[in-house]
């Protein structure tokens, strides 16, 4: 039994080992969460100008994406353009993306003008549906500013000739200084971006100076793209084994059997997108103060001074993220207060519509750029300022009828009451001590009613010769003995 026994172990262990070797592939992997199995790409969609609310989405797309495994980002993008900072920060976020990312101008008939063209060469692969276009990349100036003396003075020229910087008949007129600064940073930036990810630098550098724009088909003919395709499936199919540089590393795009995971714009960018755009901005500026004004002319309301703070505050934080003039700004807010003391004061309208100008010419000059999406429409200038124009000649129409209405006065409103006579000539009517007259003697503590008054002076009579249906008398001659 003993011999049993010490053979049985060595006998019973490989059993075992052997049952752990056929369950164990009866036993699924856990999934990592962060890994998915099957390979993603995350679709992010910039549909409207580059700005701020648009630079913080694709920044964190990217950041959401490389976190959740997905091996690819595909930015569609349609844009006329937006601000220089934030296409800027745009390019530098997909400068640093962990995983690769697909630039695809889409759907038919959108474009990637201007800023899209910079953050379209930026990306590792770029596409363009049928029917798109992409350039016109020189550079808007923005806050526009005169350019350094030189060497000459207007003093020192002859009579007619030529100014340096301005144009002779028949000739198109020379770029400032400020607009050649602006030009050539411009085409450097975009065509150190061509290099970087090796497509067409000269037409890079010639859509900037020369404001060019190419369709889908000559872009990719000229390898200004590398892709045209009809939708993304098609794009991430073209895109299979691509090779490019990620954080200056090698990779292969492996987009065969890619599922494509869409990442819209959720509602935080959609409030930053509206909030930014100069047009909704200049509204909420508008609402902002006129809630206050409500609030300050019937206080207690509440109501419209909190809606009134919140559309203020929302107002100038858009203000705050567009590139604005501080004149204009100016402009805008003293005509705002014009127009509010046109309530209170009585100017007649002078004061208000003096208002409504200040406030249309700081509105026209307010923002410093002339960037596609950053430039308020003339009808919306225009609308607010009628607007506010009827508003001031309402009020001033209401003070017009108010001033001819005749001013009854609290002396009118104190006929009939009741009052009490602390001495010789006064008493106590509604709370107040009002000098009185009587044509009988009062004595101190008699209770008098008020019949009617003479300039400031109330006519009474004691309480008991004076029942509430008697007729006011006529005011008393000189001779007659007042107290």
């Amino acid at each position: 039994m003993n011999r049993c026994l010490t053979g049985l172990p060595s006998k019973i262990v490989q059993v075992l080992f052997l049952l752990c070797l056929l369950a164990a592939p009866a036993v699924p992997a856990q999934p990592n969460p962060a890994h998915p199995a099957s390979p993603a790409a995350s679709l992010l969609t910039v549909d409207g100008p580059i700005g701020p609310a648009y630079t913080d989405y694709v920044e964190r797309g990217i950041a959401a994406a490389a976190a959740k495994g997905h091996r690819l980002v595909v930015l569609q993008i349609d844009t006329p353009g937006g601000l220089d900072t934030a296409m800027r920060l745009t390019v530098r976020a997909i400068l640093a993306a962990p995983i690769p990312v697909a630039c695809f101008v889409a759907p038919s008939g959108a474009r990637a003008a201007s800023a899209g063209t910079y953050i379209l060469y930026a990306c590792h692969v770029a596409a363009m549906a049928p029917g798109t276009n992409l350039g016109a990349a020189t550079p808007v100036q923005i806050g526009a500013g005169p350019d350094p003396p030189g060497d000459a003075s207007p003093g020192d020229a002859a009579p007619g000739a030529v100014k340096p910087g301005e144009a002779k008949p028949g000739e198109a007129k020379k770029p400032s200084t400020l607009e050649n600064k602006a030009v050539n940073d411009a085409a450097a930036y975009l065509r150190g971006l061509a290099e970087l990810r090796g497509r067409n630098a000269v037409w890079a550098e010639a859509s900037v100076r020369q404001s060019l724009s190419l369709s889908a088909e000559d872009a990719l003919e000229a390898k200004v793209i590398d892709i045209v395709a009809r939708d993304v499936p098609s794009l991430l199919a073209q895109a299979n084994g691509r090779s490019v540089s990620v954080r200056g590393q090698p990779w292969r795009v492996d987009s065969a059997a890619m599922a494509v995971v869409a990442t819209p714009p959720d509602w935080r960018t959609r409030l930053l997108a509206a909030i930014t755009n100069p047009s909704v901005a200049l509204i909420l500026l508008s609402v902002g103060v006129c809630g206050l004004l409500f609030e300050f002319m019937s206080p207690g309301a509440v109501l419209p001074g909190v809606v009134g703070a919140i559309c203020l505050l929302l107002g100038l934080y858009g203000l705050q993220l567009l590139p604005i003039n501080y004149s204009g700004l100016a402009l805008i807010f003293f005509g705002l207060a014009c127009m509010i003391a046109e309530a209170f004061l009585p100017s007649f309208g002078v004061i208000g519509f003096g208002g409504v100008i200040a406030f249309v010419i700081g509105a026209l000059v307010l923002l410093a750029s002339e960037a596609p999406g950053s430039r308020l429409p003339l009808g919306l200038v225009a609308g607010i300022g009628l607007t506010a124009a009827l508003l001031v000649g309402a009020t001033a129409n209401v003070a017009l009828r108010t001033r001819r209405r005749p001013r009854t006065g609290v002396l009118a409103s104190l006929e009939g009451s009741i009052g009490e006579v602390l001495g010789e000539g006064w008493a106590n009517v509604g709370g107040e001590t009002w000098q009185v007259a009587a044509e009988t003697p009062l004595a101190r503590g008699e209770r008098v009613r008020v019949l009617g008054r003479r300039g400031r002076v109330l006519l009474v009579a004691p309480l008991a010769q004076a029942p509430p249906g008697r007729a006011p008398p006529a005011e008393p001659d000189e001779g007659k003995r007042t107290y």
